[in-house]
């Protein structure tokens, strides 16, 4: 097979726009929560109605794709988000907390469409280069990370009220994006459907997919949790929400940057060094996190959090695709993504309770474990690996 270029620049672009609908929608939301929620505590709801909407859709998007093809999916997906998007708004225009954590879960489905973009680039890329088109369309994300808490900033005194014009500037932009997928060509998959190959617990079940699925899912809850967080945290402090835009801003460019070096570094040094050194790296965030509460203490943890989430995120997704035939390609991607969504909605849920209760510090410390976990886990498949090639090393002689 050969690798389109094309189509991965595309995709790259796409990513760009998912970021940023998604990077101006986390900018702003604590702040608009805050606004609208009776019980403060539950200021960051809006972000765990947008997880869940992409959790309960991650399976059915994958499936659903399968069938119809990436394009029309990427395209109806975008539909969805300037609906969303304008529900958001009339939300703020009528001071209702309930219809925006409705829209927001509604652009959630946007999202669960567009994790799909990494999966759409391994499909057209030639399989020496599947890693390095996984982690350039990741790296299309740098776009988003500027353009994103900028489009917030910039629409949240168009209007009246504030922010509802930053909405409006997300349907915008995903309009964009809808122009931009309908000139994608990934190929249809020879082999689709839930029924093909092996039953789902059986392949969930393999160490290489319990590896890849918590180094994706608790690498993206911890980043979730404490990006969440984070602009509530510096209001608390007493910094202004451009402040606040700006740590955001240069968070998802050290998500989504180290994509034009990660893919080289996992042809190099393997899946699971790549993930263990994005775990080092969110270790080193809490670390900053917990010394002190200047704003270059906030940036610098956000910038170590986002380049622990990519080596992790990219990694993971790379190690999946060891774990399925063609046949199974589908509902493996479906069940690896509604896991990160499950455990993304949990950290979104958690987080705006966390940093009222517990405070800044505490759930920093409070992440340390699940970091924890996702090392031992990586550490354990590497020795597993040792074994078996120690194993058929000892047969050849």
């Amino acid at each position: 097979m050969r690798t389109s270029y094309r189509d991965i620049f595309l995709l790259a672009c796409c990513q760009a726009l998912l970021l940023v609908n998604n990077s101006g929608l986390i900018a702003m939301n604590g702040l608009v929560g805050y606004s609208l929620a009776g019980d403060k505590a539950f200021a960051t709801a809006g972000v765990t109605t947008f997880v869940l909407g992409s959790a309960l859709t991650a399976m059915p998007a994958a499936l659903w794709m399968a069938k119809v093809g990436r394009r029309r999916g990427f395209m109806a997906a975008s539909v969805v988000a300037i609906a969303g998007s304008a529900i958001c708004a009339l939300a703020l225009a009528v001071s209702s907390f309930a219809l925006y954590c409705l829209g927001t879960a509604i652009i959630g489905v946007y999202t669960a469409f567009g994790l799909q973009y990494r999966f759409a680039a391994a499909e057209v890329a030639a399989p020496e280069f599947k890693a390095k088109a996984i982690s350039l369309v990741l790296a299309g994300g740098i776009a988003g990370g500027f353009l994103g808490p900028e489009a917030a900033r910039w629409g949240r005194e168009l209007l009246p009220v504030p922010f509802l014009g930053s909405f409006v500037v997300l349907a915008a932009i995903a309009l964009v994006a809808l122009g931009v997928q309908s000139q994608v060509r990934v190929p249809a998959p020879a082999v689709t459907g839930r029924g093909g190959g092996r039953r789902l617990s059986e392949i969930a079940r393999q160490p290489v997919f319990v590896v890849a699925a918590l180094s994706a899912a608790l690498g993206y809850g911890t980043m979730n949790l404490l990006m969440t967080a984070t602009p509530l945290a510096m209001s608390f402090c007493g910094y202004p929400f451009a402040a606040a835009a700006f740590v955001i801003e240069w968070h998802v460019v050290g998500m989504y940057a180290p994509g034009f070096v990660t893919g080289s570094l996992i042809q190099r040094f393997g899946a699971l060094k790549v993930i263990i050194a994005g775990a080092l790296l969110m270790v080193a965030c809490v670390a900053v996190a917990l010394a002190n509460n200047q704003v270059v203490h906030f940036w610098t943890a956000l910038v170590l959090l986002g380049v622990g989430w990519n080596l992790m995120y990219t990694g993971g997704t790379t190690l999946l695709t060891e774990a399925y035939t063609p046949a199974e390609k589908a509902k493996t991607q479906g069940l690896n993504d509604f896991i990160v969504f499950a455990v993304m909605g949990v950290s979104s849920f958690s987080s705006g309770a966390l940093i009222s209760v517990a405070g800044w510090e505490r759930m920093n410390a409070l992440a340390l474990p699940f970091i924890a976990v996702v090392m031992l886990a990586a550490m354990w498949l590497a020795l597993l690996r040792r074994r078996g090639t120690t194993r058929v090393a000892r047969k050849a002689t």
